[in-house]
């Protein structure tokens, strides 16, 4: 669980009023703001002056502590003057120090045994450091740190700082139900203590509950309006949690300005400028990143800067960019998109077209989403049918066939087609049979799975195109027919025709479908001569029998 940590005891025993002029209360302040980096400045200063002072040297060491920077914290105590055996404060750091070391915790508990023996067990400040010391440790004894509470919770009973202290012990106790009831009670002691409502907020965030997170973030502003938590939080909720791009500007905003500047600010408002379609700011933010961090810099970065430029229609910086994202990134960092977007961007292009089928298929190698894949496939088609590549053609659409997705009346016939014209007869066939069963009533299925056959039986010995002529003829025959019915009525006629006369012999049938291209084109010389030689030979039969 991460450790939500308090205002130092110190702090919270002047009742938060700040009136004091006490030489370490900026300091303290900046802990209670989480500035660590300024409070770990302002100790490192004020130590430079005062080497000997207990109090400092714990707020210095709680600093490295919560930003996990053991080594420092080695070092300070390594340099503490000798006098810190008889010093309460130096003594609870050495023993938080002793913790984070993942020493013996009887040894470590040694120290804060003589700071409590120093001071008779009655100072609730040396108590309530401790038991902070102990909750900041993930080596901690929680329990040991509740009774340290409830003795200074006895010399210091109006303390709310206490309870924000016991409320992070049964935290790291997994005991929300406890945790919560502290926290309250720390806001009916001091409503103006904002840390209390953001910790009751981060319980509801632990349990994704984000009706009270916010609402108790935003109480959080109301007791203090410059608690950068508070305002972090609610960045991050409008980020990620209800996804709302100017919200969480606004509230990141706030935030940088009352919270320690780092790069990381820099990173978050690049990211959050492009979340806003603020392209230009965008592009220029990240490149100055890279001016500053050189190759430090987060390679997802240049990937931002490519995406920004492909926003803006300028794919030629688009695509520099996102070349050198491939360059200093990692294989397991890229994701489908990256892959899509360099496809698309070459093909914007129109110069390149092997690259847009390369980084298609780069693609499809980790995209788990089948709608992206069906789009990838359907892509890949139809750059395979603009090259008259219909081999490829036919593979791409039976992959996008094969995900089971709502395959349309234009997509299977587009396949059949690319089957049909790469010579694959076999699956021809096959696809348009899927066609006349998904769309019985259309005679586009019957009619090329009627001339798939007629290529497969060349002779017409096996009449395996005559089935799907007739079925074409059954579902078109009307008194109306458009051109297109017309032509297929026409072929259809002629080839059950000539199937009749040359395999069958039977040649009146025939001549009963040639008679109906009469009736579609009366003029048809084709019709009016085989019938002609149809009725001679039947004639001639007839003689002879």
């Amino acid at each position: 669980m991460k450790r939500h940590l308090t205002l130092p005891l110190i702090l919270l025993l002047t009742g938060f009023g700040f009136a004091y002029a006490q030489p370490l209360q900026e300091g303290k302040n900046d802990i209670y703001y989480h500035r660590y980096i300024s409070a770990e400045k302002f100790f490192n200063n004020y130590l430079m002056q005062h080497p000997s002072d207990g109090e400092a040297v714990l707020l210095l060491t709680k600093c490295y502590l919560v930003q996990h920077k053991l080594p420092e914290a080695n070092t300070l105590m390594a340099s503490a003057p000798s006098a810190k055996i008889n010093d309460p404060y130096f003594l609870v750091a050495t023993g938080a120090v002793c913790l984070a070391n993942g020493k013996n915790n009887d040894s470590c508990r040694s120290f804060f045994d003589q700071a409590i023996d120093m001071t008779k067990g009655k100072d609730p400040e040396i108590l309530g450091a401790i038991a902070e010391m102990e909750t900041i440790s993930p080596n901690g004894n929680m329990r040991f740190a509740l009774e340290l509470i409830q003795k200074a919770m006895k010399r210091s009973k109006y303390d709310a700082g206490l309870y924000v202290l016991m409320g992070n012990a049964y935290r790291n106790l997994h005991n929300g139900g406890e945790a919560f009831k502290a926290y309250i009670t720390a806001t009916q002691k001091n409503k103006s203590l904002a840390e209390a409502y953001y910790l009751l907020g981060k319980i509801f965030v632990s349990q994704n509950n984000p009706e009270m997170y916010v609402g108790y973030f935003n109480k959080a502003l109301d007791a203090d309006p410059n608690y950068g938590p508070a305002m972090y939080e609610l960045y991050r909720h409008y980020l990620y949690a209800k996804p709302d791009a100017q919200r969480a500007m606004q509230y990141f905003k706030k935030y940088a300005a009352v919270s320690d500047k780092n790069v990381r600010h820099e990173y978050a408002l690049t990211d959050l400028l492009y979340l806003n379609k603020e392209y230009a700011g965008a592009i220029k933010n990240a490149k100055n990143l890279i001016r500053a961090e050189k190759d430090s810099v987060e390679p997802r970065i240049y990937k931002l800067i490519g995406y920004s430029y492909a926003e803006s229609s300028d794919s030629l910086n688009a695509l520099k960019f996102m070349h050198q994202y491939f360059q200093h990134g990692n294989d397991s960092d890229f994701i489908a998109k990256d892959f899509e977007t360099m496809a698309q961007l070459f093909k914007s292009m129109d110069d390149d077209q092997d690259s847009v089928v390369k980084y298609y298929q780069l693609a499809i190698t980790i995209s788990k989403n089948p709608a992206k894949l069906a789009q990838y496939y359907k892509d890949l088609a139809a750059i395979a049918a603009a090259n008259k590549d219909y081999v490829a053609q036919a593979k791409w659409y039976r992959l996008y066939y094969s995900l089971k997705v709502d395959v349309s009346n234009v997509d299977l016939f587009n396949w059949g087609i690319a089957a049909y014209r790469s010579n694959n007869y076999a699956l021809a066939d096959s696809v348009f049979g899927l066609y006349t069963e998904k769309y019985p009533d259309q005679g586009f299925g019957y009619y090329w799975r009627a001339r798939t056959n007629a290529v497969i039986d060349t002779g017409m010995t096996a009449g395996l195109a005559v089935p799907y002529y007739s079925q074409l003829i059954e579902i078109t025959e009307r008194d109306s027919l458009s051109d297109t019915d017309k032509k297929w009525m026409l072929e259809a006629y002629g080839y059950v025709a000539a199937y009749e006369a040359n395999t069958q012999k039977n040649y009146d049938k025939a001549i009963e479908y040639f008679d109906k291209i009469l009736e579609i084109d009366p003029e048809n010389g084709d019709a009016l001569k085989y019938i002609s030689i149809l009725e001679a030979t039947i004639k001639k039969k007839e003689e002879i029998n």
